[in-house]
């Protein structure tokens, strides 16, 4: 079906480390990605920063795993220029399907997300799912 497909294609697209093409963009990701491990610190969260690229790990898992105000989070973080992968955004999607709030971010997201997390207020994050989802036509046309 479509999710055999998604994994086929999505294996041959080549993994990257910061999908940056630029050193100021890895900065860029490496620094949002900083902010939101500093911030879950400062709050009380559980998170793990997940590192793959290796034999023994699963393609596709997002950058951070957390637990908010006991809640799963996956946060897949982008440098601004940051191009997700198929197989990262049906991840993000399998979680979201399963009760978590799967994230694409990107730097410019950061105050978006802290909102979403403090407020409650989840017009930021349907407005993320809609550029997962143009994302996601995008790589599969």
């Amino acid at each position: 079906g479509a999710a055999a497909a998604a994994i086929a294609v999505a294996a041959a697209i080549p993994p990257t480390m910061a999908e940056a093409d630029t050193p100021e963009a890895a900065a860029a990701a490496e620094f949002a990605e900083n902010k939101i491990k500093t911030y879950l610190t400062q709050h009380g969260a559980w998170f793990v920063k997940y590192w793959a690229g290796t034999k023994f790990t699963k393609e596709g898992i997002p950058d951070i795993l957390a637990c908010i105000h006991g809640e799963f989070y996956a946060i897949e973080v982008k440098a601004p220029n940051g191009k997700p992968t198929v197989i990262q955004l049906v991840t993000l999607r399998k979680i979201r399907q399963a009760g978590g709030w799967g994230i694409l971010l990107y730097p410019n997201d950061y105050d978006g997300f802290i909102n979403h997390i403090k407020t409650g207020d989840n017009n930021w994050y349907y407005e993320n799912i809609k550029l997962q989802d143009t994302w996601f036509a995008k790589l599969m046309a």
